[in-house]
């Protein structure tokens, strides 16, 4: 039986290379995106796209809407950094830092209270762990992404629920982070799905990228 999944933040980036992998593997997707010509232009053939703002109530309930029967996987990809300049906190406007907490944390769980999936990931980041200065907006963010969703599986042992970090990858979000660097050393979103498909047979926790590639064997 065909399996349905929602990605959020499916225009670009991690979100798409992930869209596409799902896709070649016969599921039905779901994709949401702000930038609704870059989601069409892009999405995988027979995606069932749906443009907006996943910070807003209605758009989240179009999303809903659009999810042919029951969802089985809801990725919770769509996130901000905030301020680029990323601001220390003593600076970060607080009305900027509440939208980062709307869209970064409030949003994913909104979506996982209308969908109810059998297993949701939600993307976090090192900053979630690790005080680099100038990330406490968003690292912060991420961080009370990670513990809700650790709650949410306690609440929840029958379902998965899993955090994923997929490092640093070369992305719009991460050049927002680094204006005017050079971040191509940075690896491709699509180095990453590999791990994202392994994460999907293991039980709810958080998860780097790094523990589910295998090392190579010279």
């Amino acid at each position: 039986m065909t399996k349905t999944a929602l990605i959020t933040g499916a225009s670009k980036g991690l979100g798409l290379a992930l869209a596409r992998a799902l896709a070649a593997d016969g599921w039905t997707l779901v994709l949401d995106a702000r930038d609704g010509d870059l989601l069409t232009a892009n999405a995988p053939a027979g995606a069932i796209v749906v443009p907006g703002d996943v910070t807003d109530p209605e758009h989240r309930a179009a999303l809903h809407a659009a999810v042919p029967g029951e969802l089985d996987l809801l990725v919770n990809n769509a996130s901000t950094l905030g301020p680029s300049p990323m601001p220390a906190l003593q600076d970060h406007d607080l009305a900027e830092l509440r939208q980062v907490f709307e869209v970064n944390v409030v949003a994913p769980l909104a979506l996982m209270q209308l969908t109810r999936p059998t297993t949701v990931v939600s993307i976090s980041s090192d900053a979630a762990v690790e005080p680099y200065a100038g990330w406490g907006g968003y690292g912060s963010s991420k961080a009370a992404l990670d513990h809700l969703m650790a709650v949410y599986a306690a609440e929840h042992p029958h379902l998965r629920v899993l955090s994923f970090d997929p490092g640093d990858l070369r992305t719009d979000l991460h050049q927002a982070a680094f204006p005017g660097e050079d971040i191509t050393d940075r690896p491709l979103p699509e180095t990453v799905v590999p791990a994202f498909l392994r994460l999907l047979e293991q039980p709810s926790g958080r998860y780097r990228a790094a523990d589910l590639t295998p090392l190579e064997i010279a």
